[in-house]
């Protein structure tokens, strides 16, 4: 029950914005409009409210976060393993591997909550500003030759800038007042009810013409060996047990929405990606449950 209670909202929040899309009329203008709002102005909030009161305490956080990257390296190592093993058509690997590293921030601070309140959102949000940047450098780094770009990617990322904001007004000793804080935590409390639900309306899965092979393999990547090597990594260097769950829920995250919009801006397969993303996700509701139960 405790499982149960601690992500099946969630996950009936994703569900949700499925039905919701299929339901209503409202056009991909609203649609469109509601996913600028979220990445842009809420989540930001949350990030920044979240990183800027908690104690940061990186004595005691370094071992956490040095796990954290490691799994995204993982990722992306085991990502890049299917160039040599498969034999993908044009843009599929290119398209694809983003999705063996990437991972969604708005179910990442959801089950943060709920594991650690506003610790764990914390905790989650140095995760992200520390993630970000590398996942997207290896994003763009397999869909473009030219990276004379990727450094004003970085800075334009408001998931990155706010974390990263944060966390300097923390260290800087510096405090909220209560109006602002009072402000920030109910556009937070806001981002993540809504992210979820733009998780769900984002589900597709006609994507998948050919290369199931790789598409298998980046599935199985991302949900299952990441959070394997992540776990055993944990347990090796003694992690507390809330920074274990946190760090082993991190890795076993599905990919990330906006892996769609980079592979599309960028000239990919988006129907390929799309079908990765969404299938991930819907796996992952019966992989996370299987994580989280482990680490009880």
């Amino acid at each position: 029950m405790y499982i149960v209670n601690i992500l099946l909202p969630d996950f009936m929040l994703i569900l949700f914005g499925a039905v919701l899309l299929r339901v209503t009329n409202w056009g991909p203008e609203f649609w469109a409009g509601m996913e600028k709002i979220i990445y842009y102005v809420l989540f930001p909030a949350l990030l920044f409210y979240s990183t800027a009161r908690s104690p940061i305490n990186f004595s005691e956080t370094g071992q956490f976060l040095q796990v954290a990257i490691a799994a995204c390296v993982t990722g992306i190592l085991l990502g890049w393993l299917a160039k040599p093993l498969f034999n993908p058509g044009p843009m599929i690997f290119e398209s694809g591997v983003q999705t063996a590293f990437r991972f969604n921030s708005y179910i990442a601070l959801a089950i943060a909550s709920r594991l650690g309140g506003d610790v764990g959102t914390s905790l989650m949000g140095l995760v992200i500003g520390f993630a970000v940047p590398l996942c997207n450098m290896a994003a763009v780094h397999a869909l473009v030759k030219d990276k004379g770009g990727l450094l004003l990617e970085l800075l334009k990322n408001p998931l990155l800038m706010a974390t990263m904001s944060g966390v300097t007004f923390n260290l800087l000793g510096l405090h909220l007042p209560d109006i602002a804080s009072a402000f920030l935590s109910r556009l937070g409390n806001a981002s993540i009810a809504l992210g979820l639900i733009m998780v769900g309306a984002g589900l597709r899965l006609n994507g998948l013409h050919a290369s199931k092979g790789i598409a298998t393999y980046f599935l199985m990547v991302k949900l299952f060996a990441v959070p394997a090597i992540t776990y055993g990594l944990g347990l090796w260097v003694g992690l507390s047990p809330l920074h274990l769950q946190i760090v082993v829920m991190f890795a076993a995250l599905p990919t990330a929405s906006s892996a769609y919009v980079l592979a599309v801006r960028m000239g990919g397969n988006g129907p390929f990606v799309a079908f990765l993303i969404s299938a991930g996700t819907l796996i992952s509701m019966a992989t996370l449950p299987l994580w989280l139960a482990l680490l009880q």
